[in-house]
């Protein structure tokens, strides 16, 4: 016989449910899905009933249990099943206690307020834009009567093997599925709504408990508007705190249960350089409050003294693992070297600590740029910033375009390295000083060119700052032919060169192809209009290819990588593109193409063609394969050529540029 019967359909009847059961009341905790019975963490004096009830069902579980005390902790939308659990309730001769959820006041001039979700959809049906949708899988069929859910509806649903598998049957793509455990706070909606790029926000008035103010002021941040399917009419019930006291009194409880929206706090703190003269006094404070401490090996060492239980990790998963079995401690501090905002680990901790419901802060320290550019006495207003410090970063193009340029170093030989790179894109007369230890005992400034640099030993931890005198600010178009290096292979010439990249609408982070590259003029041109992207140029000749090596340290664009070989077979094992350019296809244009497209449909192409059965070719392929906003130009150039006091105008070859975007979809015409 059970002294209460909770349904527990949402937190806090989770909450309240493992609470009485920890004070020896035993309870019966109804919910409908194996994943709300696995948060209602059955054990000792709970016990968990998975599945929905009818009211005749209801009935025969109250008589069964001796006619109980019954809560009512479902969902306020869930109309229908509270009606049951009252009138059930009526017939069998049980007390019935009802909790509700207070209700937000609404002063959001973008919010739209309808009666349902068939209304809201109808709404969505004349209202341009992607849609977030957050009131669950129950009702998410409705939405699959816009013509085009597939491409504008993301669901957010619970991670549940039934809610991913219902969401399949309605014909849901899989990237369009997001499947979390909630309440989510402001950051993390917020993050969402711009990642999917949501005009709209549909969600239920869930109340504090169900984080419905961080959603509104999300959709706020994020430009979007919001759709509210309404409340229904709520019938007569008490709140979660009086509630609290009602079953206080009937069992004689001393305690409380944690309300759930208090969420235990992780505080990401930057400690500078390391050491306790370098933190600010925000971020000392923050690690005597905290009841432990996180943080990677020697971010540690400076905070023993603190006698806090310490996890030495670096790891998110490891991190929120640790805390998550140790819920002793309501607030952790998390050490991290430098700033929380420069090339640190706090993005990635943040994310997960949020997803595993913790409450998030952030605490700034003092960079390694800071430090380094006070110790020089030089401002770092004008500083490149940047890390090759675990990750790939085009260096050289930022010593190449600015006078300074600051970078944190890893790894063993990693001062070695840089200088040997920097001689060999010709950047000797650059003066490189690097920092090792900063602001410990053991601090040691070095300074010199990176010839003088290149045999002393550095510790694998530490920054440089480049000075280039010779940088060259912005970027080069139509470099004149006559600056490659060209020996016997072809070359696109400046002025259709300089057309063709304009054409190719690069983004400074784009991916390229450059196919049939020849002497690597369009590749190096690409190159310097995406510093922080990546040019993969292509040519079987192996003449040719070592002239595109040599123009590419000429011109210092080390982000040019050069494959020998043939397309397509020669791209097969390359990253997938954002752009191609195809200069050269060797009668195989078609099979590129569709190489291109089948590792990103969305792929923007540029052609040259000169003869004729190319230009047919192209202009076919183009037609035929799934390919929209297709442009076709035919240029001629004539160059003035000096004849004593003369000048000859001297014709070139007509080009044929094609120019088309790949449409996004497959050969199948799938997404």
């Amino acid at each position: 016989m059970r002294q209460i019967i909770v349904f527990a359909g949402t937190t806090e009847g989770r909450e309240i449910s493992r609470w009485l059961a920890d004070e020896g009341v035993e309870t019966l905790a109804c919910v409908a899905t194996e994943y709300g019975r696995e948060l209602a963490q059955e054990g000792g004096s709970l016990e968990v009933l998975r599945g929905r009830l009818s009211r005749e069902e209801m009935e025969g579980l109250f008589r069964r249990e001796g006619c109980p005390l019954v809560l009512d902790a479902t969902h306020p939308y869930a109309a229908e099943v509270s009606a049951n659990i009252r009138e059930a309730c009526e017939n069998t001769g049980c007390g019935y206690l009802r909790f509700i959820r207070p209700q937000a006041s609404l002063s959001d001039e973008n919010c739209i307020v309808t009666g349902s979700v068939e209304e809201a959809v109808r709404r969505l049906a004349v209202l341009p834009g992607r849609v977030l949708v957050t009131t669950g899988s129950k009702e998410l069929h409705r939405f699959t009567q816009l013509p085009d859910f597939r491409e504008r509806v993301f669901a957010r649903v619970l991670p549940s093997p039934e809610a991913a598998a219902h969401c399949a049957e309605l014909g849901f793509p899989g990237s369009h599925v997001i499947g979390m455990q909630g309440p989510f706070s402001e950051e993390l909606n917020l993050a969402m709504l711009r990642q999917i790029g949501a005009s709209w926000l549909v969600t239920k008035e869930s109340g504090k408990a169900g984080g419905f103010a961080e959603k509104l002021s999300a959709a706020r941040q994020a430009g979007a508007g919001v759709i509210l399917v309404g409340r229904p009419p709520e019938q007569a019930g008490v709140s979660v705190e009086e509630g609290i006291r009602t079953l206080q009194k009937r069992f004689s409880l001393k305690t409380a249960p944690a309300r759930p929206e208090e969420k235990r706090t992780v505080v990401l703190a930057g400690i500078g350089m390391g050491v306790p003269e370098n933190m600010t006094e925000e971020v000392r404070r923050a690690f005597r409050d905290a009841d432990c401490i996180l943080g990677a090996g020697r971010m540690l060492e400076s905070l023993r003294d603190l006698r806090k239980p310490l996890l030495d990790a670096y790891d998110p998963e490891v991190m929120t693992d640790w805390l998550l079995k140790h819920r002793e401690y309501q607030k952790a501090a998390v050490a991290l070297s430098g700033d929380v905002g420069f090339y640190s680990g706090a993005k990635r901790l943040r994310t997960a600590f949020e997803q595993a419901g913790f409450s998030v802060e952030l605490l700034p320290g003092v960079s390694s740029a800071a430090y380094l550019c006070s110790r020089l006495k030089i401002s770092w207003e004008d500083v490149r910033l940047m890390s090759v410090h675990g990750r790939r970063e085009n260096l050289i193009a930022a010593v190449r375009g600015n006078f300074r340029t600051f970078t944190l170093l890893g790894g063993r030989d990693s001062v070695k390295n840089l200088c040997e790179e920097l001689l060999e894109y010709g950047l000797d007369r650059t003066e490189v000083t690097v920092g090792e230890q900063l602001h410990y005992p053991k601090e040691r400034i070095v300074r010199g060119r990176p010839e003088e640099l290149l045999t002393q030993d550095f510790d694998g931890l530490c920054a440089a700052l480049i000075e280039n005198p010779d940088f060259c600010g912005g970027t080069a178009l139509c470099i004149p032919d006559e600056e490659f290096l060209r020996g016997g292979a072809p070359m696109t010439k400046s002025e259709i060169r300089c057309l063709s990249v304009a054409k190719l609408r690069l983004q400074e982070n784009s991916q390229v192809y450059d196919v049939g590259a020849g002497t690597g003029s369009v590749s190096v041109e690409a190159a310097l209009q995406t510093p922080k992207g990546r040019v993969w140029a292509v040519e079987r000749n192996r003449e040719a290819a070592g002239l595109i090596r040599e123009n590419a340290r000429k011109f210092r664009v080390s982000h040019v990588e050069v494959v020998e070989g043939e397309a397509p077979e020669a791209l097969e094992a390359l990253p997938a593109p954002t752009h191609a350019f195809i200069g050269g296809s060797s009668g195989n244009l078609k099979e590129i193409l569709e190489v291109l497209l089948r590792k990103n449909p969305s792929v923007r192409v540029v052609i040259n063609a000169v003869t004729l059965e190319t230009v047919g070719e192209a202009s076919r392929c183009l037609r035929e394969l799934p390919f929209e906003d297709v442009e076709i130009l035919q240029v001629q150039v004539a160059k003035a050529k000096t004849l004593g006091n003369y000048h000859l105008m001297t014709g070139q070859n007509p080009v044929y540029i094609f120019a088309g975007q790949g449409n996004g979809r497959d050969r199948q015409g799938r997404e």
